[in-house]
Order: structure tokens, then sequence, then C-alpha cells
């Protein structure tokens, strides 16, 4: 079983709690619809490359990708970023209705902080750190971090004197907290020392800048059937993009210097970090 595959069986899995049917199919629809399951992917390759048992940091790995499906589903709904489509089929709000997507997002919220809370009594004796990864994820979440960049991206969509520094604050918040939290997560559920940590966080960093640099390329650039959801909608709304910064060509050239600088973080892991370095040059040329 690949490591994929081991995140969507354990979501499953999660998802046969007892709860009202009609929520349990909102959430499912939106959890178990695919996706890269990238910052779970991240979260299990972070404890397996510093040592430690790949079921520890599952749980950490499934509460990562339910609260990333729970920002796509509430940043797709009308009074956020207002999207038709996600991952090639229509948004939660446009199968459920606005009320139950909203429900059904803060349900997936709620429900990843209690998979990880119940699960750690069976993982803190293997791994000390788990309420610490846990407490990670959730600053990688919360008011600091996830949700505090998307209220600083829709406070300066259509703001003309918005400038470097506000981008950088924005998707540091806004995507590079929870991945970075993913990969900090996933060394505290293994055995990472202070050094590794500290490698982790910068890889972190720069990864969450590519990702999003790439991400936002895509928004231009990309094909919308391989993709998945409606492009050009950062023009639209005028949001504060790196190609509306800085160009498409001046991007690129910056999302080329954040992968050389996530790959230079690895250094202290050497050819334990293959996975890391492959999906570094992966994301660089992604085109979905």
């Amino acid at each position: 079983m690949t490591n994929v595959e081991r995140i969507t069986a354990a979501l499953q899995a999660y998802m046969k709690a007892e709860m009202p049917e009609e929520l349990r199919k909102a959430m499912e629809y939106s959890l178990l619809a695919g996706g890269k399951r990238l910052r779970p992917m991240l979260c299990l390759s972070a404890c397996e490359m510093t040592g430690g048992q790949l079921e520890t940091a599952l749980p950490l790995a499934c509460a990562l990708e339910m609260i990333h499906t729970y920002s796509l589903i509430h940043d797709d709904l009308p009074c956020m970023d207002d999207d038709d489509f996600r991952r090639g089929r229509p948004s939660n709000h446009k199968v459920f209705g606005e009320a139950n997507a909203l429900l059904a997002g803060d349900g997936l919220l709620s429900f990843a902080f209690e998979v990880m809370l119940s699960e750690g009594p069976k993982h803190v004796a293997v791994a000390p750190r788990y309420y610490e990864a846990a407490a990670e994820i959730a600053r990688g979440a919360g008011v600091n971090g996830m949700v505090a960049g998307q209220w600083k991206d829709l406070a300066n969509e259509k703001n003309p004197s918005a400038d470097a520094a506000t981008l950088t604050d924005i998707h540091t918040r806004k995507t590079g907290a929870l991945i970075t939290a993913a990969v900090l997560a996933g060394g505290m559920a293994g055995k990472a020392d202070a050094a590794e940590m500290k490698a982790l966080r910068a890889f972190g960093a720069h990864f969450g800048v590519l990702f999003q640099i790439t991400d936002d390329l895509l928004d231009v650039e990309g094909d919308e059937k391989t993709v998945g959801k409606t492009l050009g909608k950062d023009a639209a709304h005028e949001k504060l993009t790196y190609p509306a910064l800085y160009g498409v060509s001046a991007s690129r050239r910056m999302a080329e210097e954040e992968a050389r600088l996530a790959e230079d973080a690895l250094a202290p892991f050497g050819e334990r970090a293959v996975w890391f370095i492959e999906l570094t040059e992966q994301t660089l040329t992604r085109t979905f």
C-alpha cells in the first residue's frame, strides 16, 4: 500500500464515525474527492525521513487533509472566492447548498482536532512530542496562519497600494503556514533533533512559496480541465498574486530560486530526502 492509499483508507475509516448521514455525505463529497494529498504526504514523509513510525503520524496527516479540505469548501463559497468547480466537479456548495457546505467545512475542521486528540494516547509513548505536533498544526491553520492569510488575501483584493511585503505576508500565512506545519508535525512524530527541525522549517517555508508561485502561474497559464477548477479568477478578482506583481517571467525565476533554497535546506538529511527533492522538482514544473 502506498502512502497515498494509506491516507485515503484512514480517512475513509474515520468517516465511519457516528454523525448525521447528510452531514457525512457533504463532508465525504469533498474529503474523498481525490486531490494530491500534499499536506498529509509531507507529514508522513517527514516522519519517515526522521526515523518515526508512519502509524504515529497518520492521525496528524489525516487531520491535515481534513483541515485543508474544509478550507477549500469555504474558499469556494460565494462570500469568499466564489468558485463553482473544485477538483473537476461542482464545488460543495453547488451540490449541498451554501449553508450545508459551510457546516461541512466546520465539521471537517472540528473532526480534525477530534481525530488528533483522541488518537494521542496511543502514540505518545513512541512520540513524546505528539501533542506538540497537533499544536503546530493548530497554529498553521489558525489566527496567525491560514485563516489570517485568507483574511489578508480578501482584504487586499483591488488594493492598488498592496506591495511585495503584503504579498509575502499573505502567502506565508495562507499557504506556507499549513505546509510548514505538516513537515514539522511529521518531524515531531518522528525523531527529528533540533538541527533537523530547523531544516524542516526552512524547507517548509521555501516550498510553501514555491507552491504558491506555481499555483498563481497555473491560474494564468494552466489548462482548466487539467487543473480542475475555474482559472483566471485571480485577475477577475484583482487579487494580489506573484504574476500580477512581478510578471510571469520574473515569477518563474522566483519559483526556480525557491526550489533551489528548498532543496538546499534538505542537506542535513542526505539521501533520506530523495522524496522531498523529487516533490520539489515536480512542483516547479507542475500542471495541476
